[in-house]
């Protein structure tokens, strides 16, 4: 027997004994897959990218290709679209005073001075300013601003008129276009005639190339949405039918993008919330031109809005799973004010909601999401993540256990992509999947790759009770072991009882020889959280932001406070996690058990 499986009275009064059964009606999650993501199944992705990039890069790059995205000239702006984003008035401050901060970067620059020529300190840096996200802070600086961002806006166009690779790219294109149709028609206003037509010159010729390749699946409805906000920007005929035919494919993208759930194909809540602000957008610029919002658009709203309801925590930010972090308090309630105006019920949710594989479950002040499916696959994995059963708990207000907050803004740290890098049990210290790297990743970008995982999930309630059972077999190929994590929430308490099992895999008996494989649970804390071990060397006492105490408890053989990482807007701060160690054979069964309950209950460790 594992050393875990037999229980002390001293364990039973420590983590409250063992979890009860089962009750009431099982709601089942089918079991999923990931698709295998190594070997040959890559290498038709490959050959297909080999040919259709090298051949977009010898078009787009011959001499006089944008003469191809030239089309009439377009004297006036028709709207003036309200992206629902808040604005740091503070980055368009610092522009004005010659700094552009972006991506946890700064670049100085003299009176008159464009960032245009200068090089970059950081890809990072690089990738926010051609997106130009600074552009609405600087538009928040009144006149002054918008003639300083008029006057970068037509630098860049000197500057890069021809196509590149890396400013024309399609991500960047994407958000740049954007960003100059939000604010064309309020820089438009304080430009001459001339400035005015090389302004509306260079958001069409930006929009004309949204609508051709390359671009991948997982970006063509934030490239189609963009070119048709450019469209309804854009007066007269010109506008019209880049309006036209952005609207007439942005359907179809968005069907494939968008789940009927209201969670983002690529299952991160922060794409998801993202797609909807843009939508939101397109839909102010639709009525600003007397058009009607196409059913695709106004259906993906409905189910977005649907998703977010369940994806936002008490603390007013998002969960923060493959790939998507957890976003902003204002960018979240920004995205949602459309919902509450509306009259939509907001109240807390059923437990046992799901989107996007993501499966809520509540106390009164307990609040846990759980990754219930495997990890996207193929062009939806450039931001996957390989943590299967991953958990966030948050407790009143206070998030507590969370993930390491990876999100594509962090591109040099994506080893907190790997399994460790979120609340979730490792065996060896491996991962199940790691991105794509070297020329492959060059070809098909940080892909997810590895082993295939299958992942099911059973949830149940009852009057004061919630159950979940995730289930998965991604050790069985290395180790020969399923993980199995059971979690009880008592609605009456307001604690979470959690059970982790390893057990023998059907099949893998003759296949792995019976050694003793070390395991890790980990309970990443957000930053700010403090821990404190009890003389128990078992307990932990956390206090989150609002300074309301946890107990967390274990009957694990070795339970430790170690130092984390936590990616914050794409910057790296310091947190702590709690691991719990030991062994389990790969011949028998192993639990540990573990508990988090409120402070201040009979029972407290000293």
């Amino acid at each position: 027997m594992g050393p875990f499986s037999r229980k002390t009275d001293d364990a039973d009064a420590l983590v409250g004994g063992a979890i009860p059964g089962l009750k009431g009606a099982p709601v089942r999650t089918p079991v999923k897959t990931g698709a295998p993501m190594t070997g040959p199944s890559l290498w038709p992705a490959l050959a297909g990218r080999v040919l259709t990039r090298q051949m977009w890069i010898e078009l787009y790059g011959v001499p006089g290709y944008g003469l191809t995205l030239k089309g009439p000239k377009i004297p006036a702006l028709a709207a003036g679209p309200r992206d629902p984003r808040p604005i740091d008035a503070n980055v368009g401050k610092a522009i004005l005073g010659g700094r552009f901060t972006l991506a946890g970067a700064g670049l100085e620059l003299e009176p008159d001075e464009i960032p245009w020529d200068r090089p970059s300190p950081s890809r990072g840096f690089a990738v926010e300013l051609h997106s130009f996200n600074w552009l609405p802070g600087l538009m928040s600086q009144g006149e002054r601003g918008a003639r300083e961002a008029l006057r970068l806006t037509l630098a860049w166009g000197d500057h890069f008129a021809r196509w590149s690779p890396f400013a024309w790219g399609p991500d960047i294109l994407a958000r740049r276009t954007f960003n100059l149709a939000c604010w064309a028609r309020k820089m438009g206003a304080v430009a001459d005639d001339l400035e005015r037509l090389r302004l509306t010159d260079l958001l069409a010729r930006q929009a004309r190339q949204l609508l051709r390749p390359p671009g991948g699946l997982a970006s063509r409805a934030q490239k189609l949405t963009a070119a048709a906000l450019a469209g309804c920007v854009l007066a007269g005929a010109p506008g019209a039918a880049i309006r036209r035919r952005a609207l007439s494919r942005l359907g179809g993208a968005l069907k494939v993008t968008v789940d009927a759930d209201g969670g983002h194909a690529s299952r991160s809540a922060e794409a998801g919330l993202e797609l909807l602000l843009d939508l939101l957008t397109l839909t102010d610029a639709l009525g600003q031109v007397s058009e009607p919002t196409p059913e695709p658009v106004a259906a993906a709203i409905q189910r977005l809005t649907g998703g977010l309801r369940t994806l936002a925590l008490p603390d007013g930010r998002l969960v923060s799973f493959q790939g998507g972090g957890p976003s902003h308090v204002e960018r979240v309630a920004a995205a949602r004010a459309h919902d509450e105006a509306a009259g939509v019920e907001t109240a807390p949710h059923a437990a046992g909601a799901e989107v996007a594989g993501l499966r809520r479950l509540h106390g009164a002040l307990l609040t846990i999401v759980a990754d219930v499916a495997p990890a996207p696959h193929g062009a939806w994995s450039e931001t996957a993540c390989a943590q299967p059963a991953a958990l966030e708990i948050v407790c009143g207000k206070d998030r507590l256990i969370t993930g390491s907050g990876w999100t594509p803004r962090a591109t040099d740290r994506a080893g907190l992509r790997l399994t460790p890098g979120h609340s979730t049990l490792t065996l060896g210290e491996q991962s199940l999947g790691e991105p794509l790297g070297g020329w492959k990743g060059e070809m098909l970008g940080p892909r997810l790759v590895g082993r295939p995982v299958h992942v099911g999930a059973e949830h149940r309630q009852a009057e004061g009770a919630v159950w979940l059972e995730i289930e998965h077999d991604g050790w069985a190929v290395p180790f020969g072991l399923m993980h199995q994590r059971r979690l009880y929430v008592d609605q009456r308490l307001d604690e979470l009882r959690a059970e982790e099992r390893l057990f023998p895999a059907p099949g893998q008996e003759e296949v792995v020889r019976a050694i003793a494989a070390p395991y890790a649970v980990r309970f990443h804390l957000e930053p700010g959280v403090q821990a404190s071990l009890a003389r128990d060397k078992r307990s932990i006492l956390l206090r989150g932001h609002s300074g309301r105490g946890w107990w967390f408890r274990t009957d694990g053989p070795d339970v430790a406070i170690e130092p984390s990482v936590h990616i914050d807007d794409g910057l790296t701060r310091r947190s702590l996690q709690i691991v719990v160690r030991g062994s389990a054979r790969t011949d028998a069964e192993t639990k540990v058990r573990w508990k988090l309950s409120p402070a201040g209950a009979s029972g407290d460790p000293v």
